[in-house]
């Protein structure tokens, strides 16, 4: 749990958390039983404290994701995201949930030089957010570090398939898994990555034929996106099913169209600014009696 509290008095976002228990390592990690999840589960990322707020209900799990770097702040890949960034975002996301388990993604060039320099970063990472594990990307490469993590004290979601912090080595976002020897490496890599201790995995954008392969392979959860149905939990950036993006990908369905409601509110407040019908004596102070 996070160390940090919210000031109901002040804070804008004055949430009730019903009382309870918050998702652990354990109870996701037995939601798959003899190879199979009968209620898949479900996670989406969170970057703010009020998101987190309005998401952590309905989820087992909130992913403070590297994707923070295009989302928020409109870079162009996850590449250039620092420690600072993710443990800002996270202490955030914690604060703001009482019932999900909430990961963070290790950034680019914060893990993959040696275990030790892992430990490092993902210690940081929870002592500074009160999250409860790291996502790190990588297969078979990174099991050494996944275990070594494991074994002192920090739980750790793998990534594999299409890996964007590998986007220069891809050549691009496309789906993976298109040849047999790809295939076959993808499923070599969950395999690595449970067997080192991981206790989920992501698979993404890989044809769905290799994500189904991938959940039947390893007996921890798989948690697809742009991947299979037959996963055992779903994962998207919330602002792209949100619909507060022009593009959206392939994989990704618009639950909502937020960017239409944001811009319709906006315009009328322009409009009421501007044929000075706001703020009425609703909105003012005026003297008494």
């Amino acid at each position: 749990m996070s160390t940090f509290t919210i000031d109901s008095a002040t804070s804008r976002a004055t949430p009730t958390p019903v009382p309870g228990k918050r998702m652990t390592v354990p109870s996701i990690r037995a939601r798959k039983k003899l190879g199979r999840t009968d209620e898949p589960l479900v996670m989406l990322t969170a970057y703010t404290m009020r998101m987190a707020q309005l998401l952590d209900a309905h989820c087992e799990m909130l992913l403070v994701g590297d994707s923070l770097g295009q989302v928020i702040y409109g870079l162009p890949s996850t590449l250039p995201v620092t420690l600072d960034m993710m443990c800002n975002h996270g202490a955030a996301v914690v604060r703001g949930s009482w019932h999900a388990l909430v990961a963070v993604d290790m950034p680019f060039g914060s893990y993959e030089g040696s275990p030790e320099q892992a430990f490092a970063s993902a210690s940081r990472i929870m002592q500074e957010t009160g999250c409860a594990a790291v996502k790190l990307e990588g297969g078979e490469a990174m099991a050494p570090t996944v275990d070594f993590l494991n074994k002192r004290g920090i739980p750790v979601i793998g990534h594999v398939g299409l890996t964007p912090q590998a986007v220069n080595v891809l050549g691009g976002y496309g789906a993976r898994g298109k040849t047999q020897g790809e295939a076959d490496k993808i499923v070599a890599d969950a395999k690595a990555i449970a067997d080192a201790g991981a206790f989920a995995v992501v698979v993404e954008g890989v044809m769905d034929v290799v994500a189904d392969k991938v959940t039947a392979a390893v007996d921890i959860p798989t948690i697809g996106i742009g991947a299979s149905a037959n996963c055992d939990g779903q994962v998207l950036v919330t602002e792209d099913m949100m619909g507060l993006f022009e593009r959206t990908p392939r994989f990704v369905k618009r639950y909502a169209d937020l960017a239409g409601e944001i811009g319709a509110a906006a315009a009328a407040f322009r409009d009421e600014v501007r044929n000075r019908s706001f703020p009425t004596d609703e909105q003012t102070y005026r003297p008494k009696g």
